[in-house]
């Protein structure tokens, strides 16, 4: 049950950042014009590489780790993602990867 709940959040994850990118690049497109399809496969691209990179919240651990070892605390908690079934690696696999592959294909 939990690759299936894992599937669906990473489809609509996927579904979100598409809808986004398309409508960010229309608009780019309206104001500046050119080529819509070559511009929404570099925008899927830029956008896959920042989802891969800042999918999970090991970038914002990184700042509060000096502090919690002053004062002696634990890591922060890897499950700490508010409900979520896809930890950063599968984010990054089933989200960032395939907008990646069709910014490819559409460049």
């Amino acid at each position: 049950m939990t690759v299936v709940r894992g599937l669906r959040e990473a489809l609509v994850l996927f579904l979100i950042a598409v809808v986004l990118i398309a409508v960010v690049v229309g608009l780019w497109v309206a104001v500046d014009g050119g080529d819509f399809p070559h511009r929404l496969g570099v925008a899927c691209m830029v956008v896959g590489a920042l989802i891969g990179m800042t999918g999970d919240l090991t970038l914002s651990r990184l700042e509060t780790m000096p502090a919690r070892t002053v004062f002696g605390l634990p890591p922060e908690r890897e499950g700490a993602g508010g409900g979520r079934v896809l930890t950063g690696v599968g984010i990054f696999l089933f989200v960032g990867v395939p907008l990646i592959v069709a910014g490819v294909l559409l460049v």
